[in-house]
């Protein structure tokens, strides 16, 4: 068969398996970020988008909140993070609460968030008790989850913090799911999720995945990020990396294709795409994917 590896692959995709991975791009979510570059990401989102909103450490809560009141108000569906280590106080949570309910907000994606020295909340747990407890009029709730490790939290601490969520918004009534973060590595990515369904976690997967992105940006964010794992693999997979050296943007589907079989045995229902504001060639990306 002639083409490319990537359209040799695409084309070797059974039918059914093709209409899973159409599935969870369908059900996508933009990642935007507070930065100079977020007017024109915004100005690229298709309408009646669902976009993640982050949470910055520089600028605080206050800019994920200004953001996605401006999100909804242009027609979008904005999902604001929450970063716990961002909070200050209870006074503060109970003022994140109102705010939720004011803006009838309805839906967060809860993160513990990197700041070096939090206020009152060391991690998303200890803020999930007292959010739910000021009764924010929450319907969902997103949590965290790392198949490719943290570099500061070992992976029992993990584990036991991604069942504690997962019970807690049980035992509050509320809808969860857990979203990933960003991995290169498919196999990877399968193996951990059959360890946590072993383990009893029943979340859907929201699949965290790097959009349509320049290839510079992409490797010089990696290590932030903490990735380690996954740069790991791709140094060990001559083909992944080759095809992320030579291409000059990343294609979604060289994680997506081969995880295909897998998206409904292991509950994978949605993509949270990464844009770092590269939002127009990954909208285009899903589009073309959705013909």
């Amino acid at each position: 068969m002639g083409g490319s590896p990537r359209r040799r692959r695409l084309a070797g995709e059974s039918p059914e398996h093709r209409a899973a991975r159409a599935a969870v791009i369908e059900a996508s979510s933009f990642e935007v970020i507070p930065l100079r570059s977020l007017d024109a990401a915004v100005e690229a989102l298709p309408d009646g988008s669902r976009v993640s909103v982050t949470a910055s450490p520089a600028k605080g809560l206050a800019a994920t909140q200004e953001i996605t009141e401006q999100l909804n108000a242009a027609g979008h569906a904005a999902v604001p993070h929450l970063s716990a280590r961002l909070v200050r106080d209870r006074t503060h949570t109970r003022a994140l609460a109102a705010w939720l309910r004011s803006t009838q907000i309805e839906e967060i994606f809860l993160v513990g968030g990197d700041v070096a020295e939090p206020g009152r909340y060391p991690d998303a747990l200890s803020f999930l008790g007292d959010l739910l407890e000021a009764d924010p009029g929450l319907r969902r709730v997103g949590v965290t989850a790392y198949p490719d490790g943290h570099p500061l939290i070992d992976p029992a601490t993990l584990d036991s913090a991604l069942t504690d969520k997962q019970l807690m918004l049980a035992e509050a009534g509320l809808a969860g799911y857990s979203s990933t973060q960003m991995c290169f590595d498919p196999e990877r990515i399968a193996g951990w999720l059959r360890r946590q369904r072993r383990r009893g976690m029943d979340l859907p997967l929201h699949l965290g995945i790097a959009g349509v992105v320049d290839r510079a940006k992409l490797l010089s964010i990696g290590l932030r990020l903490g990735i380690g794992q996954s740069l790991r693999y791709l140094r060990k997979n001559r083909r992944a990396v080759t095809r992320l050296l030579t291409a000059p943007h990343y294609d979604p589907n060289d994680l997506l294709v081969p995880l295909s079989p897998h998206l409904v045995e292991l509950d994978i229902r949605a993509l949270h795409i990464f844009t770092f504001n590269q939002v127009a060639a990954t909208a285009a990306w899903r589009e073309q994917n959705l013909r």
